[in-house]
């Protein structure tokens, strides 16, 4: 009895082993793989967007189809050294860290590519769990996609407004042109509002926008000049 005891613990143990293995490193490998070609399809914000009825209008556009101006101006304004990190600016979290342990607005110090492993692949919400996650998959696609796919995928997912997701969608709603088309000022605008899509307006910018978007279309010059988008834009 204690011997088929023992026998059956040891498969039951094999069997959790190959499920973790399966689903917690083989998995994931397994899906970043399939999403370097395909799009991936709708995330968790999106879905709870859409339960939130906010709608959903997300229109897939390659990042060869889109205006080099704004691939400068999220770089700018989101991530300056995107073409530089492995997918972590560790001087951005320290500061990061240190605004918010002194009590100030908080201050996030997330780059395009920990931005896109938690936007296609993760739930919304704060947990040291999902930072976790975030951070395995921030590696997986800095290996397997690398950094014209992780642009592209970000362009195509970020929430850009109430149910607007991806550039095609947000140049369309905001200015009525495609991607391919945006002017130097409408792409600033697009890119000062991605830290918060829901409040702030792109179309319409009251003043800090204006300001922001004014900064940016300057940073994004030096991005110009610097050649500090050439790992993306050829």
């Amino acid at each position: 009895m204690a011997r088929a005891s023992k026998g059956f613990l040891g498969r039951l143990l094999r069997g959790v082993l190959l499920l973790v293995l399966v689903f917690g490193l083989i998995g994931p490998v397994m899906v970043t793989t399939i999403y370097r070609f395909v799009p991936p399809p709708v995330t968790w914000l999106m879905i709870q967007r859409v339960f939130e009825g906010k709608g959903f209008d997300r229109r897939w556009r390659s990042l060869d189809d889109m205006s080099p101006k704004l691939v400068r101006a999220v770089i700018a304004a989101e991530d300056a050294k995107f073409c530089d990190h492995n997918g972590f600016d560790f001087d951005a979290m320290e500061k990061a860290f240190e605004s918010n342990a002194k009590g100030r607005k908080l201050r996030g110090g997330s780059t395009i590519s920990q931005q896109t492993a938690k936007n296609v692949f993760l739930w919304p919400g704060r947990s040291y769990v999902r930072k976790g996650l975030e951070a395995y998959f921030t590696v997986l696609i800095e290996v397997i996609w690398g950094k014209p796919r992780i642009m592209e995928v970000y362009l195509n997912s970020v929430e850009w407004g109430p149910g607007v997701y991806g550039a095609e969608a947000a140049a369309r709603k905001n200015f009525g042109v495609g991607a391919d088309q945006l002017t130097p000022a409408q792409a600033a605008r697009l890119a000062a509002i991605l830290p918060s899509p829901l409040k702030w307006k792109a179309a319409r910018p009251g003043p800090y926008v204006k300001r922001r978007s004014g900064k940016i279309t300057r940073a994004a010059g030096t991005i110009n000049r610097e050649g500090m988008a050439a790992c993306v834009l050829s």
